[in-house]
């Protein structure tokens, strides 16, 4: 039987969200109804509501979330009722030609549940991320479910799902941080204090945080920066520059996703340095950088 349970729905674009009664199916083949023990509050949903990621309104929102299976379709083998499981944005097909090459971050063919969840007047609901995880269930394809040691508390499991797997895979995977490389960080919220977290799993020697807020950039020394800058009073760029001898940074990650940030991390880069962008930018945005720069 169907579940109905309570969610927070964005209805249309700056509209304030509201706590509605959603409708959620039984799973089908391949796909899996999880209990949302928590569910973190990440930017990305704020994007979602301002219509910044599609206009597929309206939205069940939130992604970042941990639970435990409550039901599994036809199929499945990789959970089971009870599990306790992180939620990830896509389930990766692994046999896309990024899969056989071992990049499952980059897969091109990641699928959700088939079924949509609802309003009680049957209105399809669009799931933040294919996950929807400001409910008391969703519903997902099994792939999307990784269990974890159930002793995590939920309030941390749950980053896993977004937070700090874009943050540490920005420094990691995209940007490629090698051991005794110095990194920059713009944002230091959730994305970016985790990028700084994978810039020091890596082995950067030089970790410079930028934020314009002085609590998260104590916060971001917890996690492992060396230098701190507040961008509200100094020269970001030349800070940077200043802490790794006049050369910038290995690696800049722009960890917020405005054109003038992204801009900071490009010249604060190193002669052959890598700029990475996490934060998401909303898609009217432009930028404008001198090519010569690029090629140089």
């Amino acid at each position: 039987m169907a579940y109905e349970v309570r969610g927070v729905v964005a209805r249309s674009k700056g509209a304030p969200v509201t706590v509605e009664t959603i409708v959620v199916p039984d799973p089908g083949p391949g796909e899996a109804v999880v209990d949302v023990q928590a569910c973190g509050v990440c930017a990305t949903d704020l994007h979602y509501r301002e219509g910044n990621i599609t206009d597929e309104y309206p939205f069940l929102l939130g992604h970042e979330a941990a639970g435990v299976v409550a039901a599994v379709g036809e199929g499945v083998t990789n959970v089971a009722v009870g599990d306790f499981v992180v939620l990830n944005w896509r389930a990766v097909c692994g046999q896309c030609r990024a899969c056989a090459r071992g990049e499952l971050q980059y897969c091109f063919n990641t699928h959700n549940a088939a079924q949509q969840m609802t309003l009680t007047d049957g209105t399809a609901l669009s799931a933040a991320l294919g996950i929807g995880a400001f409910a008391e269930k969703t519903l997902v394809h099994s792939g999307q479910c990784t269990k974890v040691d159930p002793a995590t508390p939920a309030t941390a499991a749950g980053l896993l799902g977004c937070g700090v797997m874009a943050g540490v895979g920005a420094a990691i995977n995209t940007g490629g941080v090698r051991r005794g490389e110095s990194v920059a960080v713009f944002g230091c919220g959730g994305v970016g204090d985790a990028a700084i977290a994978g810039a020091r799993l890596a082995g950067a020697t030089t970790i410079v945080a930028v934020d314009v807020d002085d609590r998260k950039l104590a916060w971001a020394r917890q996690f492992g920066a060396t230098h701190t800058v507040n961008s509200r009073s100094t020269d970001a760029v030349a800070a940077i520059r200043a802490a790794t001898g006049g050369f910038g940074v290995d690696v800049a990650i722009d960890a917020v996703g405005h054109p003038a940030v992204f801009e900071q991390a490009f010249y604060a880069r190193d002669l052959a340095g890598r700029v990475v962008l996490v934060g998401v930018p909303a898609p009217d945005m432009q930028i404008t950088l001198p090519l010569i720069e690029v090629f140089g």
